[in-house]
């Protein structure tokens, strides 16, 4: 498997002066995502939980809904110059009857930022896609649990505290347990991992709990939420206006700025007990 993290020679330049040393960096490899032998995505990851990050994608895009879907999923044959197997190229063996997915390696999907497509667009293959509905969710969840999270998800990002290069995720209960978190250089590669490991658990669709990340809250990361049927998503800074608006249509409660004791709810906010 891939290094989580690399070590580098950096010049540290202090008003005390200059001293070399080493210094630990997040790891960043592409993985090729295969369906069937024909390549799908390929995505900037972190290596580790390759396998949950490929069902969390395939989750979230709209291809699988159960770990019963998949058939297997193993790591092909891609050697480095040295001749040693990088484990960069994951293929995934739907199970018979799931309906493969018909883009290509171009990764010609409704998800990130820069695809090209306009707003509605977008909204309309989410929910064209949606199969659980975060909308139909009570659930309930108070604002003393909510402010515990960010420290409960640092607390528990084990790379972040020696690179201080990763993004995280984590899955909370509304009633505060934490269930799992993921790292990864990509915001949206830590959330594939963390439904991922749902979906081989077999908690999805994720009732009940919030989903936390540990930057912005994107168009993409609700998308994600929906297609999870997750029915809170938490973020330590500021959502986009479209991550709002696919969140009200979704019927996802969406909070950002959550630090410290206070928030700044979006959507739904009728989650938030008094």
């Amino acid at each position: 498997m891939g290094r989580v993290t690399v070590r580098r020679p950096v010049l540290r330049v202090t008003e005390d002066g200059r001293k070399r040393r080493q210094d630990a960096l997040a790891a960043e490899e592409p993985l090729e995502i295969r369906v069937g032998g024909k390549a799908l995505a390929v995505t900037m990851r972190t290596p580790g939980h390759d396998v949950e990050l490929t069902h969390g994608f395939l989750l979230t895009e709209g291809v699988i809904g159960s770990p019963l879907d998949v058939s297997t999923a193993r790591y092909c044959d891609s050697v480095d110059d040295q001749g040693r197997n990088t484990y960069n190229v994951l293929d995934v063996a739907l199970a018979p009857g799931v309906e493969p997915p018909d883009v290509g390696v171009e990764r010609n999907f409704y998800t990130t930022s820069s695809c090209g497509v306009c707003g509605k667009a977008a909204l309309d293959a989410v929910k064209l896609k949606t199969r659980f509905s975060p909308a139909e969710d009570a659930c309930r969840v108070s604002p003393e649990a909510l402010v515990t999270f960010p420290d409960l998800l640092r607390e528990r990002q084990r790379v972040f505290e020696s690179t201080g290069g990763l993004h995280a995720a984590g899955i909370f209960t509304t009633a505060g347990e934490l269930l799992v978190v993921r790292e990864d250089v990509g915001r949206h590669n830590a959330v594939d991992k963390a439904t991922g490991w749902a979906l081989l658990e077999k908690r999805v669709p994720l009732g009940g709990t919030v989903l936390m990340v540990s930057g912005r809250a994107s168009f993409e990361l609700v998308q994600k939420a929906a297609m999870a049927g997750i029915p809170v998503l938490a973020a330590v800074s500021a959502p986009s206006s479209l991550a709002v608006e696919l969140a009200d249509e979704q019927g996802i409660t969406l909070i950002g700025f959550l630090r410290g004791t206070s928030m700044n709810v979006y959507t739904h906010a009728e989650r938030i007990t008094d």
